[in-house]
Order: C-alpha cells, then structure tokens, then sequence
C-alpha cells in the first residue's frame, strides 16, 4: 500500500529506522520522509566528527539518538545525548549538533500554524 503523505518508508511494514539510513565515510546522510509547511521528519546518520554548524529552525526540532553519541548545542549550553535519548530544540534559538562517535538521530520538526486565508 502506498502512504499518502510519507515518503522513503514502506507502509505496512515492521521497520528499523537505523536500517533506512547508511553511514558514509566523511559525510551525514540524510532520508527524508515528510517535509511540508506543518512537519518535517528526517532520518540522519553522522560520521563521527561531522556536524551542522550553529543555525536556527522556525520550528520547534525535537531529535531522537537512534544509536551512537552525540553533542547538541542549544542556546550556547551544550549536551551529550546516546541512543535511546531525545531533546528538544526550541523555535528560534541557536543549536548545532556534532557526532561524538558515529550515530543516527531521527528529527522531527514541528512549525507553528500558517494564517488561513
């Protein structure tokens, strides 16, 4: 059966989300499965040493370490994270997030409610 608004994932199916994103040598790789104007959720995987550098998000990103480590930033106060663990990056404060070893995160970020016309 084909998901109406996922995309990358097979439906009907019992899945590993560590299993749908590889590791590469030197990069972060990442699987999107949905990216639209409410939600976006997105599998990432981390080289250790690789990271994304300080930015900031419209929306509130909650990111849950699949397996690994990994150093968050959030508003200058750092924190380590493994498998099994999420936090919470508020809307429009500052965070980075850098692999201590190699690891995998899922992200799903949440953006506020558009006016209706």
């Amino acid at each position: 059966m084909k998901t109406k608004y996922l995309k990358n994932i097979a439906a009907e199916e019992v899945l590993l989300l560590t299993d749908l994103v590889e590791y590469k040598e030197g990069q972060i790789v990442s699987r999107t499965l949905v990216q639209n104007g409410a939600v976006s959720i997105t599998l990432f995987s981390f080289d250790k040493g690789e990271e994304i550098s300080t930015h900031s998000s419209d929306g509130d990103a909650m990111v849950t370490i699949l397996e690994g480590e990994a150093r968050i930033t959030i508003g200058g106060r750092e924190y380590d994270v493994s498998g099994g663990e999420t936090i919470v990056m508020p809307a429009g404060i500052p965070h980075a997030v850098a692999a201590k070893t190699q690891f995998k995160m899922l992200l799903t970020v949440v953006f506020p409610l558009q006016a209706q016309k």
